[in-house]
């Protein structure tokens, strides 16, 4: 017998409130993300001299930080590394099993 107590008008109302400005932060929220979510295609973009001096002016080069400059998926952010490797614009400093870690060859 027993159980929860009845709530007041005016904690009821405080309670609807919240959970509809809960719903609607969420609601913007996720609206907000999935518009500025935007990353380029897959395909390997060209590798130019603008793209070469941006990598220079980096420390240290790891695929999350290409991605995150060029706007590139971490995927094709490792293929380009690769290839400025064979290319020999930058050289393996470090690897584990999930991410490796560059830096401009001198």
């Amino acid at each position: 017998m027993g159980g929860r107590k009845k709530l007041s008008l005016t904690q009821m109302e405080r309670l609807q409130s919240r959970r509809q400005g809960e719903q609607e932060r969420r609601r913007v929220r996720s609206q907000s993300v999935m518009s500025e979510k935007r990353t380029a295609s897959v395909v390997l973009p060209e590798i130019d001299e603008s793209l070469v001096d941006e990598i220079r002016q980096m420390k240290v080069v790891t695929p999350f930080a290409v991605s995150s400059r060029f706007g590139l998926r971490i995927s094709v952010a490792k293929d380009l590394l690769e290839e400025l490797e064979r290319k020999k614009i930058v050289e393996l400093v470090s690897r584990s099993r999930k991410t490796k870690i560059y830096k401009v060859a001198a």
